[in-house]
């Protein structure tokens, strides 16, 4: 099977300023001294590209907390990479937007937890706010194409006509409204986190008359609950086709989720090369392709389309990465899935009772 992947997810760093109660990074996060130094990181970005990456994303915890972010965005670009900054904006003052803008980072993604101060700031676990609609003004007028990121949850979904507005505001090309997926400290808070039926039903016909109304302004994209689908999406465009990720200690991993398969075992870019990684790992190659395939999978007319849904997702929810996603109609685990989506639907419509994300590390310093 000849592939090549497309794209890179540089997580830099598991430190972070906020605690959001959906952050999907693992429960245990990789302390400073684990990281990749400046070296390691700069040979990945050129093994990325020598293996045909194009994009590279920057992201976390937060990328920020790197002193040597500047650096790492000019060896990607030295690469022939397109740089993607993933941030929440804490710690971005017009200084090193410009220093960012110089080294040739190209564009600048920053997620909001709602328009609403209060509320967002609870969401975050921290007072940020009005730092993130500060760093927004600096992208801009340094002249980075602006994407805002909001994970919708039921406790802002209720502001999404708000949130859309803001993004507005904001003079965002962009607006991704993306529903929690319930990975890492997301799935221990999903019964508080997963929104209704009837909300997610509102919140896809503000989202529809918004995308007309917005139309050629603002690309709107909306990314339904995988718990309120009958269909699974593709993991990361099938396991191991397009995509990989680099987390900060230097694993190589198909989808920035995949250490929640414990059965796998993810190889290390400072024992192996990206090349052999991609090509040779037993990682990368278990769920490749169609033939690793159970039924009802196999048998499936889907099974090209959506490779059998989200291999994590299988793991979390029925212990074994092989199964049928049981997002699925199809997947014998469906109904349990869906018992547990109605039993959630009396859940208080507020973050009372969820657990905030802490860091293993407490340096918050960018």
């Amino acid at each position: 099977m000849n592939l090549r992947p497309y794209s890179l997810l540089a997580e830099l760093t598991h430190q972070c300023p906020l605690h959001c109660p959906y952050c999907s990074n693992p429960l245990e996060l990789a302390a400073r001294r684990e990281e990749l130094s400046t070296l390691e990181w700069k040979r990945v970005l050129a093994e990325a590209a020598a293996l045909g990456v194009l994009h590279v994303g920057f992201s976390g915890g937060e990328p920020l907390q790197r002193v040597d972010l500047v650096e790492l965005v000019s060896a990607a670009r030295a690469s022939g990479l397109y740089t993607n900054l993933i941030t929440s904006a804490v710690g971005l003052t017009r200084s090193r937007a410009e220093e960012l803008k110089h080294a040739g980072l190209d564009s600048v993604q920053i997620s909001f937890q709602s328009d609403q101060e209060s509320l967002a700031d609870q969401i975050a676990g921290a007072r940020v706010h009005k730092k993130k609609l500060e760093a927004a003004g600096f992208v801009r007028q340094v002249g980075f194409p602006l994407t805002i990121n909001v994970v919708l949850h039921r406790g802002n979904i209720e502001r999404l006509p708000q949130i859309i507005s803001l993004a507005e505001e904001l003079h965002a090309g962009r607006l991704e409204l993306a529903n929690a997926q319930f990975y890492g400290w997301a799935f221990s808070n999903r019964a508080r986190l997963l929104p209704t039926r009837p909300q997610i039903e509102r919140a896809k016909e503000i989202v529809r008359a918004a995308q007309e109304r917005l139309s050629g302004k603002v690309e709107l994209l909306f990314v339904m609950p995988d718990y309120y689908s009958a269909r699974p999406k593709p993991c990361m465009n099938g396991w191991g086709r397009t995509h990989l990720t680099v987390n900060p200690p230097g694993y190589v991993l198909p989808c920035p989720t995949a250490s929640e398969i414990k059965e796998l075992c993810f190889d290390s870019v400072r024992d192996r090369t990206l090349e052999w990684i991609w090509k040779e790992s037993p990682a990368f190659n278990r769920f490749r392709g169609t033939d690793w395939m159970p039924e009802p999978c196999h048998s499936c007319e889907f099974r090209e389309i959506d490779f059998g849904g989200c291999r994590c997702q299988a793991a979390l929810l029925t212990g074994e990465a092989a199964l049928t996603d049981p997002v699925c109609s199809f997947s014998p685990h469906h109904e349990k899935l869906a018992s547990f989506v109605e039993s959630t639907s009396t859940a208080a419509n507020n973050l009372e009772g969820v657990a905030f994300r802490k860091n293993r590390d407490r340096e918050t310093k960018p």
